[in-house]
């Protein structure tokens, strides 16, 4: 399984390294993706007009992968936007409150929720709809906008995805590439779903609360005002809208329902990833127009287009300074070919899965080498934020190990699985994450940070359980 690597592919691996150590000292990673993304163009067409034009068509393409994401954003704030002005959000999310009555229940609570929605819907879309109508109730009851956007992150992207155990769709994926049973793979996954789940969500938790009651939380908003604070300021002079209570108690019922309803079509109709969040989307187009002519009356056309306009403004605002990082992480994939032509050897299926081979093939042969391999090869895989895209190779790797080692094929399908998805489904990768994070106003890098911590712990202590499981 060896595979020549070239120059390109050692100084994408060691900007990668610079890249995480800025993350770590909390520095901006702008510059240094850009100045990659050039040094890369440079080796792949020995011009410097096509490594500098490299770095705009990057950007581009970054922005194209991430539309639909900030698309969903947008539209969602710019709801939210005159739900609380209006006050109609209160009033949807006061029984909540009932059982959501401490920081600590709000953690829980909306992570489970959270989670339970994923494994039907995935995250992206169940991020736009809890966090619209939960992420309010949670701030009212002490919990940061940050801890709620950890609790759907790592209960989302985390625990629901690295198992999906309903879609199946990465099960399928890497149970295939290792040549086994969907069924074998969902199986041998389950111990070390449920390990990497608990560690994970106990120590961010236990970590908040620490850092919560030593006075050093950052709450990374990206905002100086508070995330609710954020959503309903706009360019309206006025802070908050007269209505009917009896419109505003019906509307309050009926804003729920149709989210209902959304969940109840993607299931009926099996509505997964960009559909189920396109059907979202266009629900909420629908409630921010009806909402905006009844509050506005005589000017709702005219507001329509200005919560439009802020939401987009808030959308763009959040995406901004990730676009140059997704696009040089995004040069790991496919986007290489399709910038800059195929000036990669041959058998190549891309930089990232060629450095995961390369690994693989470069490490000696036994039970416990291979879970680790199996690790740092998913999460190596996913490192361009997609998370599915390199699984298949954990599935080979697997596979590799296993026959090798006379160890569970299965097993090590299953750990690589997790460690791609945990890392590059949205966990750790700034603009993977960017829809809890755009959701609950906080910075993505801060998140990422938040969150890098308990993953890691999370992954050691899986590893080591999968090496007495194989």
């Amino acid at each position: 399984m060896g595979i020549e690597l070239t120059a390109i592919h050692w100084v994408y691996l060691a900007f990668i390294v610079f890249i995480l150590i800025l993350l770590i000292r909390r520095r901006d990673t702008t510059m240094i993706c850009v100045v990659g993304i050039f040094a890369l163009g440079l080796l792949a067409t020995e011009t410097l007009s096509g490594s500098i034009s490299g770095i705009f068509n990057s950007f581009i393409y970054a922005t194209k992968e991430l539309m639909g994401t900030i698309m969903i954003i947008s539209i969602i704030v710019a709801m939210s936007r005159v739900l609380i002005r209006t006050g109609i959000n209160e009033t949807m999310v006061a029984p909540l409150t009932r059982f959501l009555r401490t920081p600590a229940m709000a953690f829980w609570g909306i992570g489970i929720i959270m989670m339970v929605t994923s494994f039907f819907f995935w995250p992206s879309p169940a991020v736009a709809l809890i966090g619209a109508v939960l992420l309010p109730v949670a701030l009212r009851v002490g919990l940061p906008a940050l801890g709620a956007a950890v609790a759907m992150n790592l209960f989302g992207h985390g625990i629901a995805l690295s198992g999906d155990y309903i879609i199946q769709g990465a099960p399928k994926l890497t149970a295939d590439a290792a040549g086994l049973p969907v069924t074998s793979v969902m199986t041998a996954s389950v111990p070390l779903v449920i390990i990497m789940g608990l560690v994970t969500t106990i120590t961010a938790f236990w970590m908040m609360r620490r850092d919560m009651k030593n006075g050093t939380w950052r709450d990374g908003l990206v905002s100086t005002k508070n995330t609710s604070d954020a959503l309903a300021s706009g360019n309206d002079e006025d802070d908050s809208l007269v209505m009917d209570p009896r419109v505003k108690k019906w509307l309050a019922i009926i804003i729920p329902l149709l989210f209902a309803v959304d969940v109840a079509a993607m299931f009926i109709l099996k509505l997964q990833g960009g559909d189920a969040t396109a059907l979202v989307g266009g629900t909420a187009v629908i409630i921010l127009i009806a909402v905006t002519l009844l509050a506005h009356r005589n000017q709702g056309l005219e507001k329509i287009t200005s919560y439009l306009i802020d939401g987009f403004v808030f959308g763009f605002k959040v995406f901004g300074p990730v676009i140059p990082i997704a696009a040089f992480f995004y040069l790991g994939d496919s986007a290489f070919i399709d910038l800059f032509g195929k000036v990669l050897p041959e058998a190549s299926h891309g930089i990232v899965n060629d450095l995961g081979v390369a690994l693989a093939s470069n490490v000696p042969l036994n039970s416990a080498v291979g879970a680790v391999t199996s690790t740092v090869t998913g999460a190596i895989t996913g490192l361009d934020g997609s998370g599915f895209s390199g699984i298949s190779l954990a599935g080979s790797i697997a596979q590799l190990f296993g026959v090798a080692t006379h160890s569970s094929v299965a097993t090590l399908t299953a750990l690589g699985q997790i460690a791609a998805i945990w890392v590059g489904g949205g966990t750790l990768i700034p603009w993977a994450l960017i829809p809890a994070a755009a959701i609950c106003g906080v910075s993505p890098f801060e998140l990422a940070r938040r969150n890098l911590k308990p993953v890691l712990f999370g992954l050691i202590v899986t590893t080591i359980v999968a090496m007495f499981l194989v």
